[in-house]
Formats: C-alpha cells, structure tokens, sequence
C-alpha cells in the first residue's frame, strides 16, 4: 500500500468483497474482473458469523459465503491466488479480530505467505491491539487503523501516525451500507483531516456512486471504498451473477472514468 500511495497520490479505487459470495467459483470470477477492469487496490472480507461492523447486506454476504462452506483456509487459498493473478496489487483484509485469534500466529504467517499486505480488524479497539500488531510487524503485514465521525482529533492523529498501510475513515455512523448521498458533513471531516495530517486515508461505508468517489476525492481523501453496493448487485442478481459481475465491471470502468483516466 505504502508503494501505491507515493505513486498514486490520490483518486485511489479500491472494491470490496465477501470472499466466496455467493459461493468460492462466482466469487474469484467477480473479484477477478473488478480488478482487471481497473481497481487500484482490492479489499476482501472473510466470512464471519457476527461482523458487527457491517449492516444488513454485508450480514448476509457472509452468511452466503458460510453457507457455501468458506472458512479461514479456503479464504487463505482464495486470497493467494488473487496474489498470483496480481502480483502488484495491494490487497488489503477487513478481517474480524476472532478468526485471528482463533488461528494464532500461525493464521498471521499464512496471511503474509499468501500476500496479504495491510489488515483492518474493526472490533479490536486500538488499545487492546498489542499482540496484534506486534505479529503484524512480525510477518511484514501492514496496519490499518479506523477512525469514526466522532473520533477526537488528537486521537485521529494518533491513529494516522499508528497505520503502517493506510487510515480508514468511515464516512458516517453506523455499519456498512449503500447511501443516497454523501453527506456534507462527511467532506468537512475528510479535509479537516488532510489539514491534520499527510499521511494516506481512504473512506469508506456508504459510497455508491461515482460521483460520490469524486466528492470524497475533491476533498482531500487518496482513496475511496466501495462495498455493500457491490454486495447488493451480487444479492439482487444470485440467478443470474453475470448480470452482476456485468454492473461491477462497469460500475469500476465509470470510476475510472470520473477520475479521468482512459481504459
């Protein structure tokens, strides 16, 4: 990520997926194609029975992907082989700090072997994360921290100066979740923080349009995600999911677009 956002300094795309939605085959065929079609990084959620993080469509994403038999090794093995379909490609995990801890260090080594470069683990408060990072830095995984609407500035900084990968900024209260719009609110916080700090941000939960990248963009965040939007097409479209790769593919190719650059 660190190589991505010196050479890239902003208008930065990066999809999320719950691997192995609706099942592992139609889950690496959509993730594949969103990447081919021009995403600058990848983020990958590994199914988990109580992501309390996420809102309704990212719940029942994963309780797809549980119900197709995804667990941490299947998910390990989907992840490495993204890696080498991509070799360049930052890929980064929203990862629920229980399967970590179940898997102990040995989970973390499988991680990095498999080319994993940042993780956000969005129930582990940062005060309670010391044998966390410790093997983070251990395996060479970068960290990423997050930082709420609410979050005091001294502490967001704080958090900034703590993330080895990127800061992930969350763009209003609650879970993951489409959104009509974006709220002015949120752009006042994003460039309050680039006014705090220089260091790479990228925001998410609600993002689901391209124009809304480009307002999130304009504001002074390097990156954006997008998720449950794609999570959504996959859900709305489980009869027919090349219909939904189809509106991925060409949701990216539209960002691509609305950051002007030709594909």
């Amino acid at each position: 990520f660190q190589k991505l956002f010196q050479t890239k300094q902003n208008n930065i795309f990066v999809p999320f997926f719950t691997l192995g939605d609706p099942n592992r085959k139609a889950s690496m065929e959509i993730i594949k194609a969103a990447i081919e079609a021009g995403a600058d990084a990848i983020e990958l959620g590994f199914p988990f029975s109580d992501p309390i993080a996420d809102g309704p469509t990212n719940q029942r994403s994963m309780e797809r992907a549980l119900a197709s038999g995804m667990n941490f090794a299947i998910c390990v093995e989907m992840v490495a082989e993204i890696r080498d379909c991509f070799p360049d490609l930052p890929i980064g995990l929203l990862l629920y700090y229980n399967l970590l801890f179940r898997a102990g260090e040995a989970g973390y080594k499988k991680l990095a072997q498999a080319g994993v470069d940042g993780i956000v683990s969005a129930d582990l408060p940062f005060e309670e994360a010391y044998a966390h990072q410790a093997l983070l830095d251990k395996y060479g995984i970068g960290s990423v921290q997050m930082v709420a609407p609410n979050t005091a500035l001294p502490r967001a900084k704080m958090l900034f100066d703590r993330s080895s990968a990127f800061t992930y900024v969350l763009s209003g209260f609650g879970t993951t979740g489409v959104k009509k719009t974006v709220h002015p609110q949120t752009l006042s916080r994003v460039k309050a923080l680039r006014e705090a700090t220089a260091k790479p941000m990228v925001v998410g939960f609600g993002i689901s349009k391209p124009e809304h990248a480009r307002m999130v963009w304009d504001a002074g965040s390097e990156g954006v995600i997008v998720g449950s939007y794609f999570t959504s097409l996959i859900e709305d479209n489980l009869n027919n999911l090349d219909k939904a790769k189809e509106a991925i593919v060409d949701f990216v190719k539209e960002v691509k677009k609305t950051k002007g650059v030709s594909v």
